[in-house]
């Protein structure tokens, strides 16, 4: 069965830091600024043979439900109800505060097993203040140093402990080959469907994503920057597995001042990077601004496929001929990613929610597709015969034969000769044509240009 810890404690004592070496993954931001963390985190973590689910939350403060931090605290809360055990972190360099002490008392009540870890007790020093923890009513408090790896196997026996004693670690064959992650382990239908929401502060990313998974796992509100990791939550639609990413607003780079907000736009491009689908999220009432279409050429130099989701359509619906002109403004600005599915849809409603995941799964099915080496040189010949190419200082340019080197997304070769000199005029036309002959909308497509070699070439054979 599987087994969860959460880590709380106040802001700053070290949770993120010790997420992080329990994954093995700097996943979670870190920075000596307090409050760095406010969604809660979930990551698999391995300490010596223990294999478990851990949780980073947001740092623990007194303040009104209704503020930011009192929804943060409600996040932590709610994660608390739903782990089997709890560490509780303290900074020993601090001291312990009014903070650590109320609580404490919050985490007793829960009536789970704690462990008590006096973080940052670097060295003798550091064990010897550790020992004020004992006034806490938590037990026997664990010296340790998350940053310095210091306290790991004391941790681990008191995970251990915590264990139920009907838990069992699976047996595993040590020798078992590794699955490789090619094509065919890709489009494994048991595998989730990665999809990650980007957009600019405020678009709605975190709201979209808790109407899709019917929870409030995710912290919103009127406040724009609240998400800062990209956060991701399994879920399964329709018996298909799914893994969302919801990720920090992404601003002007000239606009960001902010190194925790360079980290997390940082984090948001990496999320990027590993989704499959990427749903481009812009806001109905201020559409299409500078900074999306920069977004979407991130998306589009990545290689992902793309759905285009226009959240608070609510707030527009009244407009009949708004939809259209939208239409029509992203056919002009997504030459690249020409044919891109365009949704209206309302986070806060669910209106069109569930097509925008339908979407996404027919997105991911092109991103993925394959076109047979023969069809693809019945397709060259018509081209030619069509439009051929221009000649190149006054030498005839050609194109041999074309086929597909690889999916996700469609990446073709064609092999020629005078190739260097094709104008990107007609490389854009072999683009566009490929994209309607096959059925491709909405994903980048990659040609590559290859010349064959003159095999009577005396140059070539020296």
């Amino acid at each position: 069965m599987s087994f969860t810890v959460v880590l709380v404690g106040r802001p700053n004592v070290g949770k993120s830091t010790l997420f992080n070496r329990l994954v093995g993954k700097k996943l979670a931001l870190v920075d000596d600024q307090p409050g760095v963390t406010r969604d809660r985190r979930e990551g698999e973590a391995r300490l010596g043979d223990l294999d478990f689910t851990v949780i980073d939350t947001a740092g623990l403060e007194e303040s009104s439900e209704s503020s930011l931090t009192g929804r943060m605290r409600g996040q932590t809360e709610a994660a608390i109800m739903d782990a089997d055990a709890i560490i509780f972190l303290i900074d020993v360099r601090a001291g312990l505060t009014p903070s650590d002490r109320h609580f404490a008392t919050l985490v007793r009540r829960a009536g789970k097993p704690v462990i008590l870890l006096a973080n940052k007790a670097e060295g003798k020093i550091g064990m010897m203040e550790s020992y004020e923890a004992f006034g806490l009513g938590l037990g026997d408090p664990i010296p340790f140093s998350g940053e310095h790896g210091e306290g790991l196997a004391d941790l681990y026996d008191a995970i251990r402990l915590a264990l139920p004693l009907h838990t069992e670690k699976p047996e595993v064959d040590e020798f078992a080959p590794e699955i490789a992650e090619d094509d065919e382990a890709e489009n494994d239908p048991a595998r989730p469907l990665r999809i990650a929401i980007v957009g600019r502060p405020n678009a709605g990313k975190s709201t979209l994503i808790n109407r899709l998974l019917g929870e409030e796992r995710l912290l919103t509100g009127p406040e724009a920057g609240i998400t800062r990791d990209s956060i991701g939550v399994e879920w399964n639609f329709r018996g298909r597995p799914m893994k969302l990413y919801d990720t920090a607003g992404m601003r002007k780079r000239s606009r960001i001042d902010d190194k925790l907000e360079k980290l997390a736009v940082s984090d948001g491009l990496r999320a990027v990077k590993f989704a499959e689908v990427v749903v481009l999220l812009l806001d109905a009432t201020i559409p299409f601004e500078k900074q999306d279409l920069a977004i979407l050429s991130v998306i589009e130099k990545e290689g992902r496929a793309l759905v285009v989701g226009v959240n608070k359509w609510d707030l527009v619906a009244g407009d009949p001929g708004r939809f259209k002109k939208l239409v029509d403004d992203t056919e002009r600005l997504l030459s690249n990613v020409k044919g891109a599915t365009i949704l209206p849809l309302s986070g806060l409603t669910g209106d069109g929610a569930d097509k925008l995941i339908e979407a996404c799964i027919k997105s991911a099915e092109i991103w993925s597709k394959r076109v047979s080496t023969g069809q693809l040189n019945r397709w060259l010949a018509g081209v030619l015969e069509k439009h051929p190419p221009p000649a190149v200082s006054g030498r005839r340019i050609k194109m041999r034969y074309a086929t597909q080197v690889k999916s996700r997304p469609p990446h073709f070769a064609i092999f020629g000769n005078q190739l260097s000199g094709l104008p990107d005029s007609y490389t854009r036309y072999l683009i566009n044509s490929l994209r309607e002959t096959f059925g491709l909308p909405g994903t980048p497509i990659r040609v590559s240009l290859r010349e064959t070699q003159n095999p009577f070439d005396k140059e070539n054979k020296g």
